[in-house]
């Protein structure tokens, strides 16, 4: 799940040390109960037309119901250029999908007796430790970063084969931007590097590359071949990645790998789902129990109970159903995966490029699924739109508000905002040439002020790329703390690289 939704030596060897070289033969798929043949025909047709209307390469899915899958296929092309259809077995890019399959293998870690959820991250971590800034890093513990509650940043990196900026080692990465910019465990805010982080906790816990211990711990034993974690580099019966005019995208890295870096495909991906809805298929060993499922699937994140993030999942309803899920969404890559567990049902979409094909595609196959599932409904919500347009802040934080962007080199910038009802101005700076800019897209929610604006944050890293900054700010005991946030603005994307931003309200003019 992407909020705010993006070396050729290293991934070489990462492809090569994680992926076989051959996929095993491909189990038949068990589609008892089908659905008749004029509703599949039907949802294909519809389903065509959104991946061409989204100038997609390719969809390919998969439906389960009541521990069996009813339904698999695909259309369109894994590889555009050698004419190579997609297939329900064909691997895709998975995104953020990632993070629920590493939570899973992190919750086999606890399991096993290896881990516990409630002690620190930095207790299993090498040189590179998580920096408290907002908040005592102790308060960073395992079971936070599954659920982003605690306290890192907005982050995402994308390492091209053939660029020329490599992949950082883990332990610098967490150095430079593992930071907690809110107090541990009182936001919630989406954190590509905490699954960074939560990948490394696997590695020095299992005595072995993550990579590795997924492939045995999890891969394996629940049977799902295709399973891999890698660029997509050298690997085989792969859906290539395309930009939005179907050009082939370089295979890329990230230093987030926990949280991205996943190939399945839709077959294998929708028997983890049905090994999530508790099903129990003869081949799938039982690597959790149903109470560790149980406890990811339980809200996690501060407020609201009955919606939120669980342990590696999304939890929200739909029409009336409960819905534990996630999507993926970075370059050349949608995906979506939607567990019912009321009515024992799974569907996983998948997308060799970035559209919202497969997020509306998942809606009509729950629509011929779910009984009371009304898709059109589901759409036009989902669709958002039609609210207020304008930016409503409390008097309380209207004024000027003065601080620093601090980065990871720990030098601080000045930084300051004005605040009025609907208008929000940003100087990053000092001097004659610090000028007040207007903050675009501002936003407030729970606590939150957001946007960005025209900028250039001062660190050597950021510099590298055109960029814009984002902010996130959260109003508690008098102050605004959260991340900066240098998101690029080249093509393709290469990332979100935040520094800790805090600011005070400046006093009052007689």
């Amino acid at each position: 799940m992407m909020r705010i939704i993006i070396p050729a030596g290293l991934v070489l060897s990462l492809a090569s040390a994680v992926a076989p070289a051959t996929l095993p033969a491909q189990r038949p798929a068990s589609q008892a109960s089908a659905l008749p043949a004029p509703v599949r025909d039907s949802l294909r047709a519809k389903l065509k037309a959104m991946m061409d209307s989204g100038n997609v390469a390719s969809l390919s899915w998969a439906v389960s119901k009541g521990g069996k899958i009813i339904w698999e296929e695909a259309i369109g092309y894994a590889d555009l250029e050698r004419q190579i259809p997609a297939t329900a077995n064909t691997r895709y890019s998975m995104a953020s999908i990632s993070k629920p399959i590493h939570a899973t293998g992190v919750m086999r870690l606890v399991e096993m007796g290896k881990l516990d959820l409630d002690r620190p991250a930095n207790d299993y971590l090498g040189a590179g430790k998580i920096t408290g800034l907002a908040g005592d890093a102790s308060g960073a513990t395992v079971r936070r970063l599954l659920a982003h509650t605690a306290g890192l940043p907005l982050h995402y990196r994308f390492f091209y084969e053939g660029g020329s900026v490599k992949r950082p080692s883990m332990d610098e990465a967490i150095s430079r931007y593992g930071i907690t910019v809110y107090p541990p465990g009182k936001v919630y805010n989406y954190s590509n590097l905490g699954y960074g982080v939560l990948d490394e906790v696997i590695a020095k816990v299992s005595g072995m590359s993550a990579e590795e211990f997924m492939r045995q711990e999890v891969f394996v034993p629940l049977g799902l071949p295709s399973a891999t974690v890698s660029t997509g580099s050298g690997l085989d019966n792969v859906a290539l990645r395309y930009d939005a005019n179907r050009k082939p995208i370089a295979p890329y890295d990230f230093d987030h790998r926990g949280a991205s870096a996943v190939y399945i495909s839709a077959h294998d991906l929708v028997r983890f789902g049905m090994f999530h809805l508790k099903n129990h298929l003869k081949d799938q060993r039982p690597i959790l129990t149903d109470q560790r499922l149980d406890e990811m699937h339980r809200v996690q994140t501060p407020g609201d109970t009955a919606t939120g993030y669980g342990l590696g999942w999304a939890i929200n309803y739909e029409q009336g159903y409960r819905v534990v899920s996630h999507t993926g969404g970075m370059p050349g890559v949608s995906t979506t995966l939607k567990l019912f567990p009321e009515e024992d049902v799974a569907i996983a979409v998948l997308a060799n490029g970035s559209a919202i094909a497969p997020h509306r595609a998942i809606f009509h196959l729950a629509g011929a699924v779910l009984p009371r599932y009304n898709t059109g409904a589901q759409e036009r919500a989902a669709g958002g739109g039609g609210g207020p347009s304008g930016l409503s802040v409390p008097p309380s934080l209207w004024g000027e508000w003065t601080g620093t962007i601090r980065t990871y080199d720990g030098k601080t910038t000045p930084f300051a905002l004005r605040i009025e009802s609907g208008d929000v101005q940003v100087r990053l700076g000092a001097g004659a040439n610090a000028l007040w800019t207007l903050l675009n897209g501002p936003s407030w929610r729970n606590n939150l002020l957001g946007g960005r604006f025209l900028g250039t944050i001062p660190s050597e890293e950021a510099r590298r790329f055109p960029h814009t900054i984002g902010i996130s700010l959260w109003l508690d005991e008098g102050k605004l703390r959260g991340w900066a946030a240098a998101q690029t603005t080249d093509e393709p994307v290469t990332g979100a690289m935040s520094s800790y931003a805090e600011l005070t309200k400046a006093a009052s003019r007689p």
